[in-house]
């Protein structure tokens, strides 16, 4: 099984707000997860508070081969915890 960390939308119309989670990388975006790595609120008023990461479970998973989408990568090096090159 190959995984995915992905963005799943949980939030309403005009207030997108995201789980970043580890899924299978055959399964939809909303699907079913292996586990809930953290959270991303685009809208939140404070910028330092849109993004929230549970960081020891991103590295696990990133150390056993998960791969993240594209908006993820970004996100995690925005947060240090993949480096700009990866």
């Amino acid at each position: 099984m190959s995984v995915r960390i992905k963005l799943k939308k949980v939030g309403r119309r005009h207030r997108p707000s995201y789980r970043l989670t580890a899924v299978d990388r055959r399964r939809s975006r909303d699907s079913k997860v292996i586990e809930e790595l953290g959270s991303y609120n685009p809208v939140h008023p404070r910028e330092d508070q849109q993004v929230a990461l549970n960081r020891e479970r991103i590295e696990y998973w990133l150390g056993v081969g998960a791969l993240p989408t594209d908006t993820v990568r970004r996100l995690l090096q925005k947060a240090g915890i993949i480096g700009e090159s990866a």
